[in-house]
This record gives C-alpha cells, structure tokens and sequence, in this order.
C-alpha cells in the first residue's frame, strides 16, 4: 500500500469546495498529502482546508488571474517548499439565472457569446495557467504529478434525450461550451505529458461521469438507465482514482485519460 502513499506530498486542487473538489481533496489528505485547497472563495477555502487538519493551506484562487496564480505559488512553495501534484478541477458548468428562460438560452441557435467565453477562461485557460505556473515548479524539482479533470463529454457527445422530462418535454440542452472544453483539456493532457515527460513530471486526465445532486427524478432516472452500473455516481466514486493518479501507484502513466463512469461511455 505503500505506493499509494502521499505522505509529506504537497497537493494543491482548485475548485477544492465545490461537488467533486472536496471529495478529492480529502482523500488526498487521507492518503497523507498536505492539502493546498484553492477555491475563488477564500473565505470557504480557509474554513475547508482547517477542517482537514492543521497541515493543510486554504487560499483564494481565480484560476483565470495569472497574478493570483503567481501569488499563490510563491506562498505555496514558501510554506512548503515544494509543489508534488495538482488537480485541474476548477470548471464552470452551465447554470442558467432564470430556469423558465433555460432551455431557449441553452439552444446551441441561442447559446449567448459571454457564456461560451467564459467556459474558455476557467475551463481551459485556468488549466493552462495553473499547470504552467504550478507545473513549471515540478519541472524544475525533477518530479510531480498533473491530473487534470475531463468529463464522459469530453469523449462522446451529450446524450439531449437525458434532459427530457417523463412527458417527454426537453427541459434543458446541454450547451456546446462544455463537451468542447473538456475535449480540449484531453488534448492538452496529451501535450504537457509528452512536453514535460523527460522532465518526470506526470500529466493524466481523469473523466468522471454524472453525480447525483438533487437533480430533477427524471434526470437521475435516464442517467441511471442509461448507465450500465445502473445508477449516477456517488461523490466519494471518484476518491480511489484520484489517489492513484496523484501516487507512485501511477508512476508509469501518462498522458493516459481515466474513465470512471458506471460504464456510461461504453454504449
């Protein structure tokens, strides 16, 4: 079990408080990594990673601000002095203001610019960001581990007829602004793990499929249908292989894409 161990290992994961990212930053502390939770709210940030343990770091992160993202590193490597894994989990997933006005704006005839731009800001150019930033000091150190976190929409396309109601109502489309940018991280993954191979940093990309969140019962019927395990993922199914990838359990992977979806991506 030793080679999963990530004792005295530095982690930092952003989007550390949302659904998945407390998940993974607690089965990273479990696995003994002092825990850099990154988060756009601080103030959630700081009570998180005090909750973990008195070794783990809590800091305001926008993964879009590269002055942020410098600032975050230095003090990273202050306190530290090292940096061993990141996890590229800060995205933005489309959440209309009005749910009365949702399935005519997510229509991809009137899908609106700024929403598209800003899934580009977090979804690409804050993975670019934090790995050039972060994983430039792994570089350096000989050593380090990169997961970035992808989606079953990254590989296949979205399945519109999920989203449909029991009447047979389309509730919601899933807009092009998410498969598209997830794709795009599987082909960054690619890049930065043969870019930066011969340096021994690791770069893998872990896609997750759906999480049961209180969606609609509809919702939660026709993924699970769907799905060949029967059923949306639990948030603590994606703790086991976030271990992995961050561990010398992994040592020989790279550039490699985890699919863990109940078998979603197989039909």
């Amino acid at each position: 079990m030793e080679l999963f161990s990530l004792k005295d290992k530095v982690a930092i994961v952003t989007g550390a408080c949302g659904l998945l990212g407390k998940k993974h930053s607690e089965a990273l502390a479990e696995a003994g990594a002092h825990v850099v939770v990154a988060d756009v709210d601080g103030k959630l940030a700081f009570e998180f990673a005090q909750s973990l343990g008195s070794n783990h770091l809590g800091i305001g992160l926008d993964v879009t601000n590269e002055a942020l993202i410098r600032s975050a590193k230095e003090e990273v490597v202050k306190k530290y002095g090292r940096i061993d894994v990141l996890v590229n989990n800060a995205a933005i997933n489309d959440m209309f203001e009005n749910p009365i006005a949702a399935l005519e704006q997510s229509q991809f005839e009137n899908y609106p610019l700024h929403l598209w731009q800003r899934s580009l800001d977090v979804n690409m150019t804050g993975v670019f960001l934090c790995s050039q930033v972060f994983g430039t000091v792994m570089a350096e150190a000989g050593s380090g581990s990169i997961i970035n976190i992808a989606s079953t929409y990254a590989i296949m396309a979205p399945d519109q007829k999920l989203y449909r109601s029991e009447a047979g109502e389309q509730t919601f489309y899933k807009s092009a602004a998410y498969p598209s940018t997830k794709g795009a991280v599987l082909g960054f993954t690619k890049f930065l793990a043969s870019y930066w191979g011969n340096k021994g940093v690791r770069v893998n990309a872990l896609s997750p499929g759906g999480v049961e969140n209180g969606q609609d019962t509809f919702f939660i019927k026709n993924y699970s249908e769907r799905t060949p395990l029967g059923r949306m993922a639990d948030r603590s199914d994606y703790q086991g292989a976030i271990v992995f990838l961050a561990s010398d359990a992994s040592r020989y992977m790279t550039g490699a894409n985890l699919v863990v979806d109940g078998g979603w991506t197989i039909i």
